[in-house]
């Protein structure tokens, strides 16, 4: 019997993707349709469903390709031994990657396969209720912070609705022509993956929050449900020119959306210094710690 090629990821395939991902919640923020449909011409995912199984490949371009973890409620064990010789036989090399530390130890049966810890990659997740109240004195200046602008800026936060769409798009191509994005191939992606999101807004799982001054959208933040108790964050951007701005955006976004999940997945700091101790300044509650699974 010949094998049963992987298909490119369409919107029209939303359907069969949340229902795998509703049968087996996922802990890692990459996994939703949503964050894997906008970004899909970054990575290139493929996909196909085996022993009740749904198997994701993603094939960035200039880099490795690998797999996620199979996701449902079928045999895994047998789902990711297929998947590591199609990854084989296809790409002449396999990995299996941002496995959760459940799955990861799960797995990592002796002498079969090694783990790898992907600490880059690794998800920050947060009490909503911490990121809302800013409690306690570690918070002190974050509270402050936030204090100064709610203090000096007149603003109004909306919920995103269709009528926003286009004030968001605005707002993207400013930031993006002031971040120059199209001599910065990581910010191009992102510039993609924004309009990806806003113009299916309706069609996709998330919701969509925004500061508005003067008439104008001047930061916005979209993010879903991951899981029954956890929102994860997907794209959150303000005007660096007004002080306090993220502050305001993060903490709002989560009192008027996320209230009543108890966790806030803010998703990694891919390794970037900066993105690191400003995730690390906010707290987290724990990690969801990844890992690299190879066969031996």
């Amino acid at each position: 019997m010949e094998p049963v090629p992987f298909k490119e990821m369409e919107f029209e395939d939303k359907k069969v993707f949340d229902e795998h991902l509703r049968k087996d919640p996922p802990l890692i923020s990459e996994l939703t349709f949503t964050n894997l449909f906008i970004w899909r011409h970054k990575y290139l995912p493929v996909w196909q469903v085996r022993e009740g199984c749904l198997l994701i490949i993603m094939r960035p371009e200039g880099q490795t390709p690998f797999a996620f973890f199979p996701v449902g409620t079928g045999d895994t064990g047998d789902a990711l031994d297929f998947l590591w010789g199609e990854l084989r036989r296809q790409f002449g090399e396999a990995r299996v990657c941002r496995v959760d530390e459940e799955r990861a130890r799960t797995h990592a049966t002796p002498g079969r396969y090694t783990l790898e810890e992907d600490r880059d990659n690794s998800d920050y997740v947060y009490l909503s209720q911490d990121l809302i109240h800013l409690p306690g004195n570690k918070y002190h200046r974050k509270r402050n912070h936030l204090n100064q602008f709610l203090k000096n800026h007149a603003f109004e936060y909306r919920p995103l609705d269709a009528e926003l769409v286009e004030c968001f798009l605005d707002m993207q191509e400013a930031w993006c022509r002031m971040r120059e994005c199209v001599e910065n191939p990581a910010l191009l992606s992102e510039d993609y993956a924004v309009h990806e999101a806003l113009t299916r807004f309706g069609e996709l799982d998330f919701q969509g929050g925004a500061i508005v001054m003067a008439g104008k959208v001047e930061a916005f933040s979209i993010g879903e449900a991951l899981n029954e108790d956890t929102a994860v964050i997907h794209l959150e951007k303000a005007n660096p020119d007004i002080p306090g701005l993220y502050a305001a955006i993060n903490q709002l976004f989560c009192q008027h959306a996320w209230a009543h999940m108890k966790y806030v997945n803010r998703e990694q700091d891919l390794g970037v210094e900066g993105l690191r101790k400003a995730k690390e300044s906010y707290y987290p509650h724990h990690m969801v710690r990844k890992y690299t699974l190879l066969r031996k």
